[in-house]
């Protein structure tokens, strides 16, 4: 995550309504009731359409799943991502290391009979 998006997470968190739940947005309006996926996933859309990026569905996911990509590629160790994403099983985040080409590269075995 960039410092900026940091900052302004940080910064929204400092200012929203009170809340025991540990889920980040909430509704504006009292009862200030965490959103639903489905909600955060419209909301996400229309932001992504503005920005030029059309998904059908699952616009939150695809947030998500940018956010994880972004952080294998920085090396990120896939612990601190599963704790991003609130897996609770290492092998859930594992779809995430093909992305990791440069370390995958290194583990692979030559080709039987490929050249040496």
């Amino acid at each position: 995550m960039s410092d900026e998006i940091g900052h302004a997470l940080v910064a929204y968190l400092r200012c929203r309504p009170q809340s025991k739940t540990r889920r980040v947005f909430l509704c504006a309006k009292a009862p200030h009731r965490p959103l639903s996926p489905h909600t955060v996933s419209e909301i996400a859309k229309r932001y992504l359409s503005r920005a030029g990026l059309h998904v059908d569905r699952g616009a939150a996911h695809v947030l998500r799943h940018t956010v994880a990509t972004q952080m294998v590629r920085r090396g990120v160790p896939f612990k601190q991502v599963a704790d991003v994403l609130g897996h609770t099983h290492l092998g859930t985040t594992g779809i995430y290391a093909k992305l990791d080409l440069e370390t995958l590269s290194r583990l692979a075995f030559p080709f039987p009979g490929g050249e040496p």
